[in-house]
């Protein structure tokens, strides 16, 4: 399924607020709108509209993963995640899928951290064997990608985006050379803060020993 990022957003604040917040699930539009706005536990953050919200839920019921609720007890339309129905998740690859649609390619660790308010992971190895079953969906809903230079653990991503392949080739901004002093450009700003300082105690001690004078001829 190849979901823009909107409806990611959508489907990531259902399922969240389907956990944290359950006595105003299901959630009406507004209060949608502004699940998706939310500042915490977002990335990126994002402004939408009423407007945009609802295309993203027309779209999303027709690929039956979101839809209306009918209720005579409420006298506005509310909105339900189907992610359960299609994928027949367990607790634990349900809070993965949540946290990584909210926030896009994580590690384990962090996604470990971040799942705490959904579902609470023994270990490392309990999130890592998740990612597995998560990979060995069919079709696959998650997969490692490429490690960074200078990260020690990989991080893993969801497969319901447009462009999925796009993370698996980027890469983190290059540093321009200019910016990166050569080796013989830091021994000279070393050789001169050094200088430097030798002045300064230079005239310390000059000044300590002019100071000492004052009492020793007293």
């Amino acid at each position: 399924m190849q979901l823009n990022q909107l409806e990611i957003r959508v489907l990531g604040s259902l399922m969240e607020k389907e956990t944290t917040t359950p006595d105003y699930y299901p959630l009406s539009l507004n209060a949608l709108v502004n699940a998706c706005n939310q500042k915490s536990n977002r990335d990126p953050v994002m402004d939408t509209d009423e407007s945009a919200v609802r295309e993203a839920l027309d779209s999303l019921g027709a690929k039956g993963l979101a839809g209306p609720v009918s209720s005579a007890e409420s006298r506005v339309t509310k909105f339900e995640h189907r992610m359960q129905e299609v994928f027949n998740f367990t607790r634990r690859e349900a809070a993965i899928v949540c946290v990584l649609l909210l926030r896009g390619p994580q590690t384990p660790g962090e996604l470990r951290g971040r799942t705490e308010r959904l579902f609470r992971f023994d270990d490392l190895d309990d999130v890592q064997s998740t990612l597995q079953r998560l990979a060995q969906h069919d079709p696959p809903l998650a997969k490692m990608l490429a490690r960074q230079p200078g990260t020690k653990e990989a991080r893993y991503m969801h497969l319901l985006g447009e462009n999925a392949d796009a993370w698996e080739t980027a890469q983190p901004p290059a540093i321009a050379e200019s910016s990166v002093p050569a080796a013989s450009e830091q021994l000279a700003l070393l050789q001169k803060a050094v200088a430097r300082l030798e002045q300064e105690m230079a005239a310390l001690r000059k000044e300590f020993v002019e100071f000492r004078k004052q009492f020793e001829e007293d």
